[in-house]
């Protein structure tokens, strides 16, 4: 099987939307309880790619998982935090996927300049729990019934993890488009791709 890491495209959207799908329509996972339009979809992908990554892992020419990052909070001292969030199409869940799209995605972030992640994860959630905090995060909490989705209160757990020292910072984050092409960012792409083939 042949697989990659790579920035997602609009071209994406309905792969994505797809695997996306079963969490808002079937579960609690996401709080979206209608599911976006593709043209929503890719205008989201469109959106997030003005700064931060949006990256797919592809296996044989479709998409087998998507993950992505978004502003932890637009005010000002927040810059330097962001959000994650990962999908992995049901038949490619066990084999690596979602922590070879998180190695890309928080190598590159780093890249980028960032210094904080943090994951929400809907409660109860074992696989991803195990998966984020395989990678390093630590819980710092739970929002305790905060959604209603289904007939039910849901609970969300956030967890989160350093991406490097904390220190006096020099800089603001530097926008996507500064990064994509260059070495740092190819070797933030190659080292999730190199977990895929690992696991093939």
């Amino acid at each position: 099987m042949t697989t990659n890491i790579r920035l997602a495209t609009d071209a994406d959207a309905a792969q994505m939307l797809a695997i996306y799908a079963p969490s808002v329509r079937e579960s609690p996972i996401s709080f979206e309880v209608q599911l976006p339009s593709e043209v929503e979809f890719q205008a989201r992908v469109t959106t997030t790619l003005e700064s931060l990554p949006w990256l797919v892992c592809e296996a044989n020419g479709a998409v087998a998982g998507y993950a992505y990052a978004a502003l932890h909070s637009s005010r000002e001292a927040y810059q330097w935090s962001a959000d994650c969030s990962a999908y992995v199409h049901a038949d490619h869940r066990g084999r690596g996927v979602g922590r070879a799209l998180y190695t890309s995605l928080f190598a590159g972030l780093r890249a980028l300049g960032y210094y904080n992640v943090y994951a929400g994860i809907t409660l109860p959630n074992a696989p991803s729990v195990a998966l984020h905090e395989a990678l390093g995060f630590v819980a710092v909490g739970v929002y305790r019934s905060v959604g209603y989705k289904m007939g039910a209160w849901h609970d969300v757990g956030w967890w989160e993890l350093a991406l490097r020292e904390h220190g006096p910072v020099e800089a603001a984050p530097r926008p996507l488009g500064d990064v994509v092409g260059t070495p740092e960012w190819r070797e933030a792409l190659a080292e999730g791709t190199r977990l895929l083939s690992r696991n093939a």
